[in-house]
């Protein structure tokens, strides 16, 4: 009954992720967010200073591909010897190579070009919906995951699930500041990774359950 439970939460997680995006999208692609994005774009740029430019662009490197890279290893590496299990390989592996594969689709199918405002970093490529949200919302949600029932008390995993929010959180601001996505970009990021990750850990569960029925 438990499993049950899970996997409909999980199910209606992605469907409710799925309709979000799919809203946001519609709403970027006929330009209704314009004030919103520049109403927030302006209140996270009127906090620059020396010092938190150098604290978002430390977010936005560990949310970058070579950084995303090397925490997917040293997961792996901890998956495989340190907690012995295989199966969660296939689904942190899944999840890792799907996520920039689905951004780069969905940028080139939005086609939208990047904020042009006050950049404090260069970037390339198309905006929507952000590259280093998805991986964010992707590596720290699904290491939480993954880590969940490893950890036996409530105050660990409530700690697990803060560190998790607050880099995701920091690394999608961060590219608000540093002036290189709006933040429907993020929003977006986070939803389509929600729904990715969602449904990735639904098959996951249901796979699992049928091969324990079938031994």
């Amino acid at each position: 009954m438990k499993l049950i439970r899970h996997l409909f939460s999980g199910f209606m997680l992605s469907l409710v992720s799925l309709i979000a995006f799919s809203s946001l999208a519609i709403l970027v692609n006929g330009q209704k967010l314009v004030q919103f994005d520049q109403v927030l774009i302006s209140a996270v740029q009127g906090w620059e200073s020396p010092a938190l430019t150098l604290i978002m662009k430390f977010f936005t490197f560990i949310g970058s591909f070579p950084s995303v890279f090397v925490i997917s290893l040293c997961t792996i590496l901890f998956l495989y010897f340190v907690l012995k299990h295989r199966m969660e390989l296939i689904l942190f592996a899944t999840v890792m190579i799907g996520t920039p594969i689905i951004n780069q689709v969905l940028k080139h199918f939005f086609h939208r070009t990047r904020p042009d405002l006050h950049r404090l970093i260069e970037a390339s490529g198309y905006s929507f919906p952000s590259g280093h949200a998805m991986n964010a919302f992707a590596v720290y949600g699904i290491i939480a995951f993954l880590l969940w029932r490893h950890i036996p008390s409530h105050l660990g995993r409530t700690i697990l699930i803060l560190i998790s929010s607050v880099f995701i959180f920091m690394i999608g601001t961060s590219r608000i500041y540093l002036g290189v996505h709006y933040p429907s970009d993020i929003i977006g990021g986070y939803l389509a990774s929600g729904f990715w990750l969602s449904i990735a850990i639904w098959f996951f569960q249901r796979y699992k359950e049928r091969r324990k029925h079938q031994m």
